[in-house]
């Protein structure tokens, strides 16, 4: 499985970006995806899942009503809508992809990593 992220950028607080990541490959079986996100100094931090077959979803609360994770399943390919930016959003995010567990809210849930891609959130 591979998986390719785009629509990252400079953006100015309060705008809005949004972030794609199409899923190639062995992608028959897939349990879901995530979104993950490394600030600058940090650990990596879970920011949202979907679960593929339902696509019901989960946010961490430092984004919640802020960001919103959709997928599209004809296309493999899941989006990360985030609104209202703030400085604090600047990170390399990251998609994966999960095949086995139900767990959406842990790195060690996914198999599968994109490349990250940067988003930048001046103030």
């Amino acid at each position: 499985v591979q998986l390719q992220a785009s629509g990252g950028g400079l953006v100015q607080a309060g705008g809005s970006l949004r972030l794609s990541c199409a899923a190639s490959g062995r992608t028959f079986s897939m349990a879901g995806m995530g979104w993950f996100r490394q600030p600058p100094g940090k650990e990596c931090e879970f920011v949202a899942g979907i679960r593929w077959i339902t696509g019901s979803t989960i946010l961490a609360d430092s984004v919640e009503g802020r960001f919103t994770v959709s997928r599209d399943g004809a296309k493999n390919t899941q989006y990360l809508q985030m609104n209202s930016l703030k400085p604090e959003d600047t990170a390399v995010y990251y998609c994966a992809a999960r095949f086995g567990t139900s767990i959406m809210t842990t790195t060690e849930s996914y198999e599968y990593w994109g490349q990250g891609t940067q988003v930048t959130v001046s103030s």
